[in-house]
């Protein structure tokens, strides 16, 4: 509408401009509305012609005498007393006033649902390492030149963490590795993928923060008391079923979605890199979602924790609209674990 029609509209409107009588008037493109009205605050009053967006003033008098009298002189018979009938704009107006607009529904955001902890999220595992790096100094932080990797490093240069940070879920995203001093080999390594629960990887850092956790156990080799301690006693607390088959003695979730294996075989081989454990959460280690894979020389003390964790600690998921259900992106197949933990140890020089 032009300016001078939405003004008139909108005095009308709001009662500023009172009508005092309307007639249906002869136009060069047909009928159209003319009225008369006076201003109230001022009581200048004035002829309107035309419609909507074409209505505007004709004419202006000092008084609504004036102006009703020369109204009627121009339409005599057509007059007829107060405001014109509201057009088919002006009802659709009102009606879409006085209609209540639908509310917006807002997005839902379900609670997050507790969870065993192996079901959890994986959450931020940046934030998970930069939280333990700040709470203990006598790690260190090194970024490689890429920025893709951090090293931390425990001041006794014998633990050493790996963190790529861009890994996918199912690729390898951190790798811990000991030493019996900063100049030996390898005494053990552990790696976990992406997708590895938040709560798992907490667990995992919370036990690395002890230095009397893994450096009492430097060297020892795996045994029958080493697979009990480590992960029967606590997974069959939680009801974990146990089996055998052939070199694997595996435990399993009672719903069937989780487990750790032991391979006997792969513990026996003169290997510090070669995986002898692995801890999964899917329907079996090949078709994980995520995975925990670690050496026979790992400390016996950090598989029981991470035993624990699995059996009696809980997480949260994010809760799924309805409707909407997980799924594995398209095209990718979860790849088998690998026979030896990835992940080269980290760099001497730092």
């Amino acid at each position: 509408m032009s300016d001078e029609a939405q003004k008139i509209h909108a005095d009308i409107q709001h009662g500023r401009l009172h009508a005092h009588a309307h007639a249906h008037a002869h136009a060069h493109d047909g009928h159209t509305t003319v009225a008369v009205a006076t201003y109230i605050d001022s009581g200048e009053s004035v002829h309107l012609h035309g419609e909507d967006h074409l209505r505007q003033v004709t004419g202006t008098f000092d008084s609504p005498a004036q102006a009703l009298l020369a109204f009627e002189k121009l339409y005599d018979a057509a007059m007829r007393p107060g405001p014109a009938p509201a057009t088919d704009t002006e009802r659709a107006a009102a009606e879409a006033r006085n209609t209540p607009l639908p509310a917006h529904a807002e997005p839902v955001h379900p609670e997050p649902e507790t969870v065993p902890a192996y079901a959890a999220d994986a959450g931020d595992h940046d934030a998970l390492l930069d939280a333990f790096l700040d709470a203990h100094s006598d790690w260190q932080k090194w970024r490689t030149w890429s920025d893709e990797t951090t090293h931390a490093i425990h001041e006794s240069q014998t633990l050493r963490i790996e963190r790529i940070h861009e890994a996918g879920a199912r690729e390898t995203a951190w790798t811990v590795a000991a030493y019996e001093t900063p100049v030996s080999d390898r005494t053990w390594v552990l790696t976990a993928t992406g997708a590895t629960p938040a709560p798992v990887v907490q667990e995992l850092l919370d036990h690395l923060a002890n230095p009397d956790d893994w450096t009492t156990t430097l060297g020892s080799p795996v045994s029958e008391k080493t697979v009990t301690t480590a992960t029967l006693l606590p997974l069959a607390d939680a009801g974990w079923n146990h089996t055998t088959d052939g070199p694997w003695i595996r435990w399993t979730s009672p719903s069937g979605d989780a487990g750790v294996q032991f391979d006997a075989l792969a513990a026996q081989r003169p290997n510090q890199n070669l995986a002898t454990w692995i801890v999964w959460a899917g329907p079996g280690p090949d078709r994980a979602t995520w995975t925990i894979t670690a050496s026979p020389y790992t400390s016996s003390a950090l598989l029981a924790t991470l035993s624990e964790s699995l059996a009696h600690a809980t997480g949260t998921r994010s809760a799924q609209t309805p409707g909407h259900e997980r799924k594995r992106a398209p095209g990718t197949v979860p790849p088998s674990v690998p026979a030896a933990a990835a992940g080269p140890a980290a760099s001497r020089t730092h």
